[in-house]
């Protein structure tokens, strides 16, 4: 499963999102369900800046990996696991713990699609692993 359907799957069957953006830690948008790439680069970043108070405020080694901020129109949730990062708009008071499931589902998906992805690189094997195999 690509990106791209990943977050069409996180939309339908979750009607409480209203937009999602998948993005690097470098706020590079690998993925949404924006129409207008300006406004996902938006979200992306608005979403990079919250996790990055966040950690500060928090102060300790490891990272903070979810967020929800919430106001009386509707909700903004970041998701962070590893180098993958997910945020959503939502409307106004949503099932809280089911969008975290939707948002991390979604992180797996597309982590997966990119896991199998055949453009992506191969691992190259190690003289020691090669020599091993020869033997």
């Amino acid at each position: 499963m690509d990106v791209a359907q990943a977050l069409a799957d996180l939309t339908e069957i979750s009607s409480q999102i209203e937009a999602a953006v998948l993005f690097a830690p470098d706020g590079s948008v690998e993925g949404s369900t924006l129409s207008d790439d300006e406004a996902a680069k938006g979200l992306a970043t608005a979403a990079g800046r919250l996790l990055e108070q966040a950690d500060a405020l928090r102060g300790e080694e490891a990272p903070v990996t979810q967020i929800e901020a919430a106001t009386a129109d509707g909700c903004v949730f970041v998701v962070r696991e590893g180098d993958r990062l997910i945020a959503a708009t939502t409307v106004a008071n949503p099932t809280v713990g089911l969008v975290f499931y939707d948002l991390k589902t979604c992180l797996r998906d597309s982590a997966a699609a990119t896991a199998a992805d055949p453009e992506k690189p191969k691992r190259r094997r190690t003289a020691a692993k090669n020599e091993e195999d020869e033997s």
